[in-house]
């Protein structure tokens, strides 16, 4: 099969050092093999550790060839909303990073790139969708955050009516009432929900389903509903004196504040919990006039699932943590909070992974404040349901994981309202992958699909020397700045992010070695600099498609020289010294293809 394709110079086109217009053609092929899929699950695994599958080398070789456009759009094909994400993703595939591994540095910087490709898109960049004919078939997503977002945007694209219902005033659900904005601005936020709307999706805001619409209303005027209200119940204290004036969760906390609405806090200021919204109510605390603010954490900092430069930046703006330690009750006092927590020390682990903080007897101390903020996890609210479903001993909503489908026909569930909270990037994925069940259910066949798209290339696309480039650092504002809502990290420049895109090893290059053409000449060995290129005396693939390869270093029993891609770093040097151009350089993409029926 050929694919021809035209690279324009509107994009910057480098394509072997070409900045002119130029029609490459590519022999490439789709593969549905099931080696191919566990191929790329074992091998790329910044991309296998994202919940929505982005093609993080994909969209990252791109920047290195100044294509901003297409590598937002390469983001944009999956996880939908890259700006934002670009600045506030969890993350997961950095920790899985193969330039992290001992040895090879620091993970590449990921979420910066990402931010990267939506900061330096073209002026007037063209959105790329690829839109199915109209179905007469209407969806109503219940919540407009990254799940029903996320969701809507796929319906729209296989040709649904979409109807979003949304209880509060502006969509965007946690995104825009749950994160701060000087950790993502409105302005970048609110285009990106606009290129989802204006696919024809209709948003009704300020309608609660179950008090101005009720959920058999719904249902009956619909051909499905999705649920996707994410978890807008906060976790409760349980303990005396939660319910004191200026007392907050931190879900309402952040709701009031990202609201713009007035919201005393004083000047000393106690926070409860160790994640992302704890540190955000914190760093909100200091903008609003407090004076000293202190989270309190039941472990260390070593056991919170905040990220080391989530912390850095906490402390730069002056507020305090403080480990093992539990709150146990609040008393209000002459117009002052009375706070009592004990010491705890550290146990052994919970099921879950977490640490456990056990109290120490007779360790009580107090504290007193003039707010208190705790932020110990959310839930969902299930109450418009109206005896619809049933739930579980967990109060959620029985989801079939396979369908997405509750026990009621047509009603179906995603995001964190399926799953409790989670990571936005997950609520997306949750989402999208909830918007192609429903498609199937309401079209009766399968109408898209995963596929991965197999294409020879005649050159590496790396040198030796950028392993050593250091990782480059998020430029921040001056701690002494951040008093207002102005964004805390400035993003990479061009140069910046150019030289932090030529940092991946690009794992989606299969180097492979055909046997039929190998002289056993061992130039590659003698020029590889890790141990990938072995000899083996058996390769064997598995039934699921992982391989496993026999070592020998027996002349005799040497059946062929393989590269082992999972330590391989894409340096090229066996492809350039190879005497008789045995090496092949693939590019192996995870792709979703419309099936025509």
């Amino acid at each position: 099969m050929k694919e021809k394709r035209l690279y324009l110079p509107s994009e910057k086109e480098q394509f072997n050092k070409l900045t002119t217009a130029r029609q490459v053609e590519r022999e490439v092929i789709f593969s549905d093999d099931k080696r191919d899929f566990a191929w790329m699950k074992e091998n790329v695994p910044c991309q296998a550790a994202c919940p929505a599958l982005t093609n993080i080398p994909g969209y990252i070789h791109t920047i290195f060839q100044e294509r901003y456009g297409r590598a937002y759009e390469i983001n944009r094909y999956v996880n939908i909303l890259p700006g934002v994400l670009g600045r506030i993703c969890s993350r997961p595939c950095e920790p899985v990073c193969r330039h992290g591994w001992p040895g090879n540095g620091e993970p590449v910087a990921i979420c910066h790139l990402k931010r990267v490709a939506s900061d330096f898109k073209p002026t007037g960049h063209r959105i790329e969708e690829f839109m199915f004919g109209p179905s007469e078939k209407k969806v109503a997503i219940i919540g407009s955050g990254p799940a029903g977002l996320g969701a809507a945007h796929d319906l729209a694209i296989l040709g649904h009516k979409v109807i979003i219902y949304e209880a509060l005033e502006e969509p965007g659900g946690m995104l825009r009432y749950g994160i701060p904005m000087f950790r993502l601005p409105r302005n970048i936020l609110d285009p990106e929900i606009e290129n989802i709307i204006r696919l024809g999706v209709e948003l009704k805001t300020g309608v609660c389903i179950g008090k101005k619409v009720a959920m058999d209303e719904l249902l009956a005027s619909h051909d499905a509903v999705l649920v996707t209200a994410g978890t807008f119940t906060a976790n409760v204290l349980n303990i005396a004196g939660e319910s004191a004036d200026h007392v907050y969760s931190g879900l309402q906390f952040m709701i009031n504040v990202n609201s713009g609405k007035n919201i005393f806090v004083g000047e000393r200021v106690l926070v409860i919990g160790g994640g992302y919204t704890a540190m955000d109510c914190a760093r909100s605390a200091m903008r609003l006039g407090a004076k000293r603010t202190i989270i309190n954490i039941l472990t260390t900092e070593d056991y919170i699932t905040v990220s080391r430069e989530e912390l850095l930046e906490v402390k730069s703006e002056d507020v305090e943590i403080r480990g093992l330690v539990s709150i146990q009750s609040i008393e209000k006092k002459d117009g002052t909070l009375s706070v009592t927590f004990k010491h705890n020390k550290l146990g052994g682990y919970a099921p879950s992974g977490d640490r456990i903080a056990i109290p120490i007897k007779g360790s009580d101390f107090s504290e007193t404040a003039d707010s208190v903020i705790y932020a110990i996890g959310q839930r969902p609210d299930t109450g418009f349901f109206d005896n619809v479903v049933k739930l579980n001993k967990k109060g959620m909503v029985d989801v079939d994981p396979e369908t997405s489908m509750t026990a009621k026909t047509g009603l179906f569930v995603a995001g964190d309202f399926s799953s409790g909270a989670s990571t936005i990037i997950a609520a997306i994925a949750s989402g999208r992958t909830a918007a192609l069940n429903i498609d199937k259910f309401l079209m009766k066949h399968t109408r898209r699909k995963k596929i991965v798209r197999l294409e020879q290339y005649k050159e590496p696309l790396r040198e030796r020397n950028w392993d050593f480039i250091p990782k480059q650092a998020m430029p921040v504002l001056p701690s002494k700045g951040r008093v207002d809502q102005k964004e805390v990290e400035l993003g990479l420049d061009e140069n910046r992010g150019k030289e932090e895109a030529k940092r991946c090893y690009l794992c989606y290059l299969k180097f492979e070695i055909d046997p039929s053409r190998c002289i056993y000449c061992r130039a590659c060995i003698d020029v590889c600099p890790t141990n990938c290129i072995k000899l083996a005396e058996d390769v064997q693939v598995t039934r699921e498609g992982t391989s496993h390869i026999t070592v020998t270093n027996k002349w005799d029993k040497v059946t062929a020289v393989v590269i082992d891609n999972k330590d391989c770093i894409r340096c090229g040097k066996c492809y350039q010294v190879c005497p008789v151009q045995c090496i092949n350089i693939i590019k192996t993409e995870l792709i979703e293809q419309d099936i025509e029926v």
